[in-house]
């Protein structure tokens, strides 16, 4: 009977230990870019981006724990930064809501606003939001957190309809009213997930901008809608079981505020059958039954299309990194080919791209406990003084400091640093 015992403990242990991938080890962040002057001048400002990312060593090697625990719990001992809650009332009578926080040090002179859209259903409440704007803050920037339509319980829908995947005119508001109040800013555009997808198509799309936009940051976005749902509807690596999780989550949002998005007036005028919503088992299924005849769209895949950002890179003139994991079990690897040659074939864009850190986890240190701010959280604030160094020795039409020679500092030679002469136009090798 021990022997038995002994074998399924053996088995047990076999599985975790596949499953928590503790065999692997840290390794640096692989950058793509052909714009060397851009990238030193970021790396200059952040050393650590070309240095091995340390998740947390129990556990922190698994994409699928990083990604459950930051759908959990967030972040480690999350402050809760104070702000002021900004309310505009849109054309459509839509009520748009933004949480604005001051800075609270003084790194730098200029005057600088990150604007940050959260991923799908979050809001400047989510756990990791918090996180990053109270490290945001203590680093001397200015941060306004887009809260996603119909995803704050405490404010109420007053219009016909939620957010949505490619919807960037509310994002848009939130810039425009920046832009009002702080006209000397310098904004950085950051978004998670989903945001990075809102913020890439806003930057991409033919519409006006403020000229104050120096830069946008986009983590852990799938970039091509239609792609990432063929690999999502795949029960292989659990990716069917997140897709549950996030239809679910957005079913809920439609049906907390069914008394105005499922009014008899709206069945009747978009076709809308709320028994096919609520009965919806995939995202794919939801959309059919209520997104594409909200946003006016005659199929999901037209839907899709015209949400991501994928058709809106080429128009891309701001100065963009781009961040993913390899082991992220929502965008899986096979959707970054993509963003690696976009980035290879253009100036002022870089993408890094983690080993681990799943989707939107990226803790770091200690064996079980991780560090209360993650690799993340000081990585996009180093990006972002990264992008401020940049424009400004653009602005004042210089290149790269001036103690970044070719021989120092040893490090930014040490990076895994995948380069691309700009006339090179063969596809670079993942």
């Amino acid at each position: 009977m021990s022997t038995v015992l002994l074998a399924v403990v053996a088995v047990i242990l076999c599985v975790l230990f596949r499953i928590l991938n503790v065999n692997s080890q840290p390794q640096k962040p692989v950058i793509y870019g052909r714009d060397r002057s851009f990238i030193e001048n970021i790396l200059f400002v952040s050393p650590f981006l070309y240095e091995p990312y340390i998740p947390t060593r129990l556990w922190g090697f698994s994409g699928h724990v990083q990604t459950i625990l930051h759908s959990l719990i967030g972040r480690v001992r999350c402050p809760w930064p104070i702000g002021a809650r900004i309310s505009l009332v849109l054309p459509d009578k839509s009520t748009l809501t933004y949480d604005l926080y001051e800075p609270m040090g003084s790194e730098h002179e200029d005057d600088v606003t990150v604007a940050i859209c959260p991923g799908i259903g979050n809001t400047s409440e989510s756990v990791y939001i918090r996180t990053y704007v109270h490290y945001s803050q203590w680093h001397g920037y200015r941060c306004a957190v887009l809260n996603h339509i119909g995803a704050l319980n405490s404010v109420p829908v007053t219009g016909a309809r939620i957010f949505s995947y490619g919807h960037t005119d509310d994002y848009a508001y939130m810039i425009d009213n920046l832009t009002e109040r702080y006209p000397s800013t310098k904004l950085i555009l950051v978004g998670f997930s989903l945001g990075g997808n809102l913020i890439t198509k806003y930057l991409g799309e033919e519409r006006s901008r403020p000229t104050n936009i120096i830069g946008g940051i986009s983590i852990c976005q799938g970039y091509n809608a239609i792609d990432s749902l063929v690999y999502l509807l795949q029960w292989q690596n659990f990716r069917r079981f997140y897709l549950y999780v996030m239809t679910d989550n957005y079913r809920n949002i439609i049906t907390r505020h069914k008394r105005n998005l499922l009014s008899p007036e709206l069945k009747s005028k978009y076709g809308l059958d709320e028994n096919t919503i609520v009965s919806a088992g995939t995202l794919p299924d939801l959309d059919e039954a209520y997104s594409r005849k909200v946003h006016g769209f005659e199929s999901v895949a037209e839907l899709y299309k015209w949400s991501s950002s994928a058709f809106y890179l080429h128009n891309i003139k701001t100065p963009m990194v781009f961040v993913n994991a390899r082991d992220d079990p929502i965008v899986p690897e096979p959707l970054l080919p993509l963003i690696r040659e976009f980035a290879s074939s253009h100036d002022k864009t870089m993408f890094l791209e983690l080993a681990h850190g799943g989707h939107l986890g990226f803790y770091e240190g200690g064996l079980i406990y991780a560090n209360p701010v993650t690799w993340l959280d000081r990585a996009l604030v180093g990006l972002a003084g990264g992008l401020l160094m940049a424009h400004n020795k653009c602005s004042s039409k210089d290149s790269i400091p001036d103690n970044i020679s070719d021989d120092e500092p040893d490090l930014i030679k040490s990076a895994t640093i995948v380069y691309r002469d700009p006339l090179d136009k063969t596809p670079v090798k993942s």
